[in-house]
């Protein structure tokens, strides 16, 4: 049976518990460390029977454990892997790594020392959606790709507080699309413009944010490749992508609660999309949990690697920088 020990008992680490507990096998949760339990969060722990800790360093000691999940706050990220895989253990960290590069290239640097197993949590590689575009491409459905579309709005804005700390939209949000690209054309990204604005909520603006945004890019595979994000589609969560080359196409559309579409004089209705990430992607998180734990047990290369995780940050600075100064910008130019 192998051990994980996650740390952050927020909604995210909650998540992970719940995956392996109820859907992989071979596998249990050794404990949870959390410097700040809540009341709701360890009745949870308890009905889930996962032991609580205050200070992560316990689990990090722990010989019994064999993984780490890191589910805690951003900042933290960096600082926790390093001591994680000096200590060891394979580690499995939700993105960002950091939105420090020289803290992302400490990282990078310590796996290089220690024989453990580093995966980054791009849930959505893991959707059943998404995963069938992308073999689609590798199947050369598709032909050679000219273009990508992707499309991901969320149902309404996070808290403003949360947007002061999140390290902005292309950071926070946009970086899904951004792995996703990459994803979906095994092929990096050479250069990304940036169109944004505020269209939904002041407040985002008054806290050095946008809530809007277009970005397009130009890949080493000569493809070109479009996002459009927003942090509120009034009409549910809106996720979808499109794959076009020279053979044809491939796209998806929203996941649904049914496909049921009602058909009468007054119209045509159907289902909206299912409402937010956890409806959307809970499979997707036991998928990305369960393909980590297969690499330890096999001693294979996890399915996303350190590496994507600093390309997807290395294209957010640059979308930053294509804000700010209004022009194209060259992956190139980012120093790491």
């Amino acid at each position: 049976m192998m051990k994980v020990g996650i740390i952050g008992a927020g909604r995210i680490g909650k998540v992970h518990g719940e995956s392996i507990a109820n859907h992989l096998k071979g596998a249990e949760v050794a404990a949870m460390a959390d410097p700040c339990w809540t009341g709701d969060s360890r009745a949870w722990a308890k009905s889930m029977e996962i032991p609580v800790l205050d200070d992560y360093h316990e689990i990090l000691r722990d010989p019994s454990v064999d993984a780490v999940l890191i589910c805690s706050s951003t900042q933290t990220h960096a600082p926790i892997s390093i001591e994680a895989i000096r200590s060891g253990k394979h580690v499995f960290c939700e993105k960002p790594i950091s939105h420090d590069l020289s803290e992302i290239k400490a990282v990078m640097q310590e796996l290089e020392k220690h024989p453990v197993k580093y995966q980054v949590g791009f849930n959505r590689r893991f959707d059943h959606n998404f995963h069938a575009v992308r073999q689609a491409v590798a199947d050369g459905r598709v032909g050679d790709i000219h273009i990508v579309k992707i499309t991901s709005r969320d149902p309404d804005c996070p808290p403003i507080s949360y947007v002061r700390v999140s390290g902005g939209l292309f950071m926070d949000m946009m970086i899904h699309d951004f792995d996703m690209v990459r994803y979906l054309t095994a092929s990096d990204v050479k250069e990304v413009y940036v169109n944004a604005a505020v269209l939904v909520d002041p407040e985002i603006g008054r806290a050095g944010d946008v809530d809007t945004a277009i970005v397009t890019m130009r890949l080493s595979n000569g493809a070109l490749a479009v996002i459009d994000n927003s942090r509120r589609a009034v009409y549910g969560y809106d996720q979808r992508a499109e794959v076009f080359g020279s053979m044809g196409q491939v796209a998806v559309e929203n996941d649904l609660p049914s496909n049921a579409v009602v058909s009468t004089a007054n119209g045509v209705t159907a289902e909206k999309p299912l409402h937010f990430f956890l409806e959307r992607y809970m499979n997707a998180y036991a998928a990305e949990i369960g393909e980590f734990l297969n690499a330890i047990r096999d001693d294979e290369p996890v399915p996303v690697s350190a590496n994507d995780g600093l390309q997807a940050v290395l294209i957010a600075v640059a979308a930053n920088r294509s804000m700010a100064e209004h022009r194209p910008v060259k992956l190139s130019e980012i120093r790491f």
